[in-house]
């Protein structure tokens, strides 16, 4: 017979670090538990995301399929959060990232214990675990069998309204959301083996750049060169500022791959302002897939929302003010664009290492100046970028608002132009801001190719669409809590890095003790421990000595029914 889940888990559940109420208990010979751990990034992001209640916000809004849990919702989440975070997407690998992550140092003693094997001597983890369901000691929280079928179960569509509403809310309580209020629309095919068994996929064709194409339309030699692929789509709504120092992902929807992204996109901003109000979204910056007169003027009348998208050369509004510029009547003025590289890493370099790399970068330089001036073709050598301003433009009949035209001309090494017009609702008397807004949608590209081949977004180890859309989920909202996270901690710096990047960078290790003490812990650095103990009052020390000593014989038989190796 199992047991119910003790609701006072719900209390006990998040650890608090509070060095100096646990120092103080220590010294008055008080203490639960002592472990010698590492001190890992991971450690410190769930600590954040409990220590401001977010772990709780999720599992309480979280969309479960059963209506009994043995396991609090609050270890489903965390333990899908930290799969997430060391780029694992195969439930079965679920053990390993509890050995190898920060879970049991965040939550406490109570989530599990190092043991010794009473065959093997190998060190092992033995889990109390919430209910008596196992024959065997529990080595994770939870089992990896339960992760899976909760994913399985949970409604994908259901899910993906979790995600918009209440994960997005929570990003809007912890005031994440930048008062500029710029967010990006954007849609990505996401590409899974061809099996028809992946339930709302569709098989389309592709060109040489990914891109989708009507077979029907192509000549004999343009098909040899494209594939069929089978894909899903992935329309998101992403938030950044004009920086570009993080992107928080705010709104996402998964369908199959045929449907156009037009529609689906204009939901997730109506859905936007349903659950979150007018106001939050300011600036929507679009590409030309997105061009729907009736939409954007809805945006701009209704939700108060600016448009920022470029027109196509078809356009009778693209052909008016590009007529404009070639007669001359235009003035244009240079454009230098503001999106600041990725900067360096604030490790300091030995000079021979420094004047290494000046060399390289001197000789890299001349071998692109000989390049240029025997292979490259005037005509495709830019030489220069100007914009100019167009107001009160009419000429797009479907919208009912009047905008504005930033027309951009393009200049070649061999004299000739080339133009693309940006539209938008907003009033404008300055058109290089806008166009630096532009610049903001293509760096969004990066984002889904860190996505995909870095968190493995679009690699997906089951057909089930819930599974699909599970995976989908937890990988944005980890990615987006670390972006939080990582600003949090006035890391901006890695904001733009692919995330094992970032693992790397913030997880060098360092040994510390952690005492636990009434769901408090202290990190200590081993010293600083040694000098706790060895200052400790008489009466003090033979309390510590008789609590460790009781500990000890304690861990030597936790494994009572330990699982074979």
């Amino acid at each position: 017979m199992s047991e119910a889940p003790d609701e006072s888990l719900a209390v006990r559940e998040f650890l608090e670090r509070n060095d100096t109420l646990v120092k103080e208990a220590f010294q008055r010979g008080e203490f639960d538990y002592l472990e010698a751990a590492f001190e890992v990034d991971e450690t410190d992001f769930f600590r954040a995301i409990t220590e401001k209640k977010v772990l709780e916000k999720l599992s309480k809004t979280y969309p479960t399929p059963r209506k009994k849990h043995d396991v609090p919702l609050w270890v489903y989440v965390a333990s899908d959060i930290a799969m997430r975070f060391h780029n694992v997407n195969q439930f079965y690998a679920f053990p390993y990232v509890v050995r190898s992550g920060g879970m049991l140092q965040a939550f406490g003693s109570q989530m599990g214990h190092k043991a010794i094997h009473p065959d093997t001597g190998d060190t092992s983890l033995r889990c109390e675990g919430f209910n008596r369901k196992n024959s065997y000691d529990r080595q994770t929280p939870c089992d990896q069998d339960y992760l899976r079928k909760m994913a399985r179960g949970t409604d994908a569509q259901k899910l993906l309204t979790w995600f918009n509403r209440d994960v997005v809310g929570i990003f809007r309580q912890h005031h994440a959301l930048d008062a500029e209020g710029i967010f990006i629309g954007d849609a990505t095919y996401l590409m899974v083996p061809d099996n028809p068994n992946y339930k709302g996929s569709s098989r389309m064709c592709f060109d040489t750049h990914n891109h989708p194409v009507n077979p029907g339309k192509l000549t004999a030699k343009q098909r040899e060169s494209c594939v069929w692929r089978r894909c899903y789509k992935m329309v998101s709504l992403i938030h950044t500022n004009r920086d570009a120092e993080f992107f928080l992902y705010a709104g996402v929807t998964l369908t199959a791959g045929k449907n156009h992204e037009n529609p689906l996109l204009y939901q997730l901003v109506e859905q936007f302002i349903t659950y979150h109000g007018k106001g939050i979204i300011k600036k929507l910056i679009l590409d030309r897939g997105f061009l729907d007169g009736f939409n954007i003027g809805r945006c701009k009348t209704k939700f108060g929302i600016d448009i920022v998208i470029p027109a196509r050369e078809n356009m009778e509004v693209y052909k008016d003010v590009v007529g404009l510029a070639e007669a001359g009547y235009l003035s244009f003025t240079p454009y230098v664009p503001q999106i600041c590289p990725l900067p360096p890493l604030a490790i300091p370099k030995p000079e021979v290492i420094r004047k290494r790399e000046r060399t390289r970068q001197k000789t890299l330089a001349q071998r692109k100046r000989k390049e240029k001036t025997t292979v490259q073709d005037p005509s495709k050598t830019r030489v220069g970028s100007e914009v100019a301003l167009v107001n009160e433009v009419e000429s797009f009949t479907q919208c009912p608002v009047p905008l504005s035209a930033v027309v951009n001309r393009e200049s070649y090494a061999n004299g000739t132009h080339d133009y693309w017009v940006l539209l938008t609702t907003e009033t404008v008397s300055d058109p290089l801001p806008c166009r630096h807004e532009y610049a903001l949608r293509t760096v969004i590209e990066e984002r889904h190719r860190q996505l995909k081949c870095f968190a493995f977004l679009q690699k997906f180890s089951s057909t089930c669409f819930n599974l699909i859309t599970n995976q989908v989920v937890f990988i944005l909202l980890t990615y987006s809590f670390l972006q939080w996270y990582l600003v949090r901690i006035n890391r901006k710096d890695l904001t733009r890095r692919t995330p094992p990047r970032i693992r790397d960078i913030l997880l060098p290790t360092l040994g510390i003790i952690i005492l636990y003490y009434k769901n408090c812990a202290a990190f200590l650095h081993p010293l600083e421990h040694q000098e706790l103990v060895l200052t400790l009052k008489k009466d003090a020390h033979k309390k510590i000595l008789a609590k460790t000593r009781r500990l000890r014989r304690e861990l030597a038989h936790l494994l009572n029914h330990p699982r074979a190796p």
